[in-house]
């Protein structure tokens, strides 16, 4: 029998690269999936479709989360579509490259509205609806919460920010029995690298990872499933980095 057969799971940014490759393998290991996409309705499409020929089911739901209120609405539709939640996947949030002196205040709000504000109120909203014992809440965080790179300061501080939360929310909801922890993937390849950056190249990414490979959302679903798993009941407050070995490599080479 799948590992999570019978958990109900909300996994925000469906639609597309991470969350999309999280979605698909959720419910391949039993659970009922509802995801949340904003403008990629043809990937929302596609993650549905792939549900839905290895059996499984899932619910696709429409929302901007850089307004909170969307992102909150989102889980409390899921939550009554479901009859409940059992677990939390924040995974959506944009990326978005500027120098320190081009960012401005939307960018600013943009990026932070996203992956904090809105991540943190969805959390609240899916909590208040779990049951005490086995509940489990995910953030997908980053490499940059850890170690940066120009043009990514406004987003590391983003992603930083959401290990202090995971650790936070982890003590305060150890009472309960509901387990909070952060995937940080590094350098994982999803179809925006493509149209974003003219200038991707598979191979040339590859010699950046020490594993001498970029990564795929295919790399990042299993750790996801192994923590909303019963087998993780005892590991909660940790950001666990999955990059190939980018964070443990320094930035000289010799």
């Amino acid at each position: 029998m799948p590992s999570l057969t019978g958990k109900r799971v909300i996994v925000t940014g469906g639609g597309t690269g991470i969350g999309q490759g999280i979605a698909i393998r959720l419910a391949a290991e039993g659970a009922q999936v509802c995801f949340s996409y904003h403008s990629s309705g043809k990937g929302a499409e596609a993650t549905l479709g792939k549900i839905e020929k290895q059996g499984g089911k899932a619910y696709g739901f429409q929302a901007n989360l850089e307004k909170m209120e969307e992102g909150v609405g989102m889980v409390e539709q899921a939550i009554q579509k479901m009859g409940g939640v059992d677990a939390l996947v924040c995974n959506a949030g944009p990326t978005i490259t500027r120098t320190f002196l081009e960012v401005t205040p939307e960018i600013w709000d943009r990026t932070h509205n996203v992956h904090l504000r809105t991540a943190y109120f969805c959390a609240q909203a899916a909590v208040r609806a779990m049951k005490d014992g086995g509940g489990r809440v995910i953030f997908i965080g980053s490499v940059h919460g850890k170690a940066t790179l120009p043009t990514f300061a406004h987003y590391a501080s983003a992603k930083g920010g959401l290990e202090g939360l995971v650790r936070g929310l982890a003590i305060d909801l150890a009472p309960r029995q509901i387990t909070v922890n952060c995937v940080a993937p590094g350098l994982v390849e999803v179809e925006s690298y493509f149209h974003d950056n003219s200038g991707y190249r598979r191979e040339d990414a590859a010699r950046q990872v020490p594993v001498g490979r970029v990564g795929f959302p295919e790399d990042i679903a299993p750790m996801v499933a192994f923590l909303l798993s019963e087998q993780s009941s005892f590991l909660t407050g940790q950001t666990i980095a999955i990059d190939g070995g980018q964070l443990a490599r320094l930035a000289f080479q010799r």
